[in-house]
C-alpha cells in the first residue's frame, strides 16, 4: 500500500517566535492532512503474482506543533501527531480463496507519534528524540529516534544525523489452504514473528547563494527478522503453492541529492535525485522535479513529475516460474524490475485574511497525483492540507 505525504522544501521556515520568546508552551502550527488513495492492477502478491490489486484507502493525519523557550533561551519544539488510515483491499481478501468476503478485506491502522527537539541558536546546535507506534490487524510497530544537527559558523550550512529503530511484530496470517485447521477467524491466534529495522540518516544542506540551496542525503538501513509477508503466495512450476520466503537480513543504502533554485519572484525549481541499492540485488534510480509557480501573492500551482527505474531482486519470479530447488522466492511485483511515472499538481491558497476568512487558517493545499507502473499497476491520490498558524 502506498501512502502520500505533501512534498515540501528542506529550507527552513520562519516563525513569529523570533521576536517574542515565550516560556509558556504555545501553538506554533497545526496541520490537518486528509487523503484518498485508489489503486488497481493484476499482479497481486496474495494470489501469487496474478489477480486483482484493487485497494482503496482513506487517511487522516493531525499534526500539532508546540514550542517554548527555556531559561537558557533555547527553543524547545514538541510535535504531536496522530494518523488513522482505513482501507479496503480486494487482494488481501484473497487470503481465503473460497470466501466472498473475509476479515482481511478491510482494516484500520492507527499511528501516533511524539517528537521533541531543542535548538541552541547561539551554538547552532539542535538535539531531539521521538517515539512512535503503529497498529493494525496483522502488524504492530514501535519506534524510537534520536536527532543531532549542527550549523556552520556562517549559518549557511547544516549537518544533520538521525538514528532510528523500529521493533515490529508481524502476525503470521497464512493462506487458508496452507493452514492445518483451514479456518479463518478475526480473533484467531496466528502467532507472530519479529522484524527489526535500524537506520542511520545523514544529511548536509548548504545555501549556495540567495537563489540556490542544495542538500546531500545518505541512509544506511539494516533489517533483520521476518522480512516477507506470510499471506503472499508463490506458485512453483509444478503448480504447488507455497508461502513467500525471503532472507532474514537486508541492508539498504539510499543516496540522494536535492537542489532548490529560486528562479524569480514567481518560480521555484525543486529537483531531486536518488540512487538506491540493497543486498537483495535491487537497485533503483529516481528523478523528481517540481515547479511551484506563484500566480498571484495568494495562489500558486505546483506541477510535479517523478520517474523511477528499478532493477528487481534475484528472488523474484512471476506466477508458476519458481522452481522447488530455489531457497528464496517471491512473486511480489514491488520487488520486480519496472519503470514508474508519478505526475500531478498541487494548488495552494494562502489569502492575507486567512482561508475562508479565518485569520489563523494560514493556507489550504490540494494535491492530485497519478501513478503508472510498467507492470500494469495504476493509482490515483488526492490530498488536502489545512495549516493553522
Amino acid at each position: 500500500m502506498a501512502l502520500c505525504k505533501l512534498i515540501a522544501s528542506f529550507s527552513q521556515s520562519a516563525t513569529d517566535s523570533s521576536h517574542y520568546q515565550s516560556r509558556k508552551l504555545s501553538i506554533d502550527e497545526i496541520n490537518l492532512v486528509s487523503s484518498y488513495y485508489q489503486q488497481n492492477g493484476n499482479n497481486s502478491a496474495v494470489t501469487g503474482g496474478i489477480g486483482t490489486e484493487k485497494l482503496n484507502d482513506i487517511s487522516n493525519n493531525l499534526d500539532i506543533r508546540l514550542f517554548m523557550f527555556d531559561r537558557k533561551k533555547r527553543k524547545n519544539i514538541f510535535d504531536v501527531e496522530i494518523g488513522i488510515d482505513h482501507y479496503t483491499s480486494a487482494s488481501s481478501d484473497k487470503i481465503d480463496l473460497k470466501a466472498n468476503s473475509s476479515a482481511s478485506y478491510a482494516d484500520t491502522r492507527i499511528y501516533p507519534s511524539v517528537n521533541w527537539s531543542r535548538e541552541h541558536e547561539q551554538k547552532g546546535t539542535t538535539i531531539g528524540a521521538g517515539l512512535s507506534f503503529s497498529n493494525e490487524f496483522d502488524y504492530q510497530s514501535k519506534g524510537i529516534n534520536l536527532l543531532f544537527a549542527k550549523k556552520t559558523a556562517d549559518k549557511n550550512g547544516e549537518f544533520t544525523a538521525k538514528l532510528q529503530a523500529y521493533l515490529d511484530q508481524v502476525s503470521l496470517v497464512t493462506p487458508t489452504e496452507l493452514r492445518s485447521g483451514g479456518g479463518f477467524g478475526e480473533h484467531e491466534d496466528y502467532g507472530t514473528a519479529n522484524r527489526n529495522t535500524f537506520a542511520a540518516s545523514l544529511s548536509y544542506t548548504q545555501i549556495i547563494n540567495t537563489r540556490l540551496q542544495v542538500a546531500f542525503l545518505a541512509d544506511l538501513i539494516q533489517q533483520n527478522g521476518y522480512l516477507g509477508l506470510p499471506f503472499h503466495r508463490v506458485y512453483f512450476t509444478d503448480g504447488s503453492v507455497h508461502q513467500e520466503n525471503l532472507p532474514d537480513s537486508r541492508l539498504k543504502i539510499p543516496l540522494g541529492f536535492r537542489a532548490n533554485y529560486f528562479a524569480g519572484d514567481r518560480l521555484i525549481i525543486r529537483s531531486y535525485y536518488r540512487f538506491y541499492t540493497d543486498n537483495w540485488g535491487i537497485s533503483a534510480h529516481t528523478a523528481d522535479l517540481e515547479l511551484p509557480v506563484k500566480i498571484n501573492p495568494f495562489f500558486s500551482i505546483s506541477p510535479f513529475y517523478r520517474f523511477t527505474h528499478q532493477k528487481g531482486t534475484r528472488y523474484f519470479a512471476p506466477y508458476e516460474v519458481h522452481k522447488a530447488t530455489e531457497t528464496y522466492y517471491t512473486s511480489n511485483y514491488d520487488l520486480s524490475s519496472f519503470n514508474s511515472h508519478f505526475m500531478g499538481a498541487g494548488f495552494r491558497w494562502s489569502p492575507v485574511k486567512g482561508v475562508f476568512g479565518i485569520a489563523h487558517l494560514q493556507s489550504m493545499e490540494l494535491r492530485y497525483g497519478h501513478y503508472n507502473r510498467s507492470t500494469g499497476l495504476q493509482s490515483n491520490i488526492v490530498s488536502l492540507n489545512l495549516r493553522y498558524k
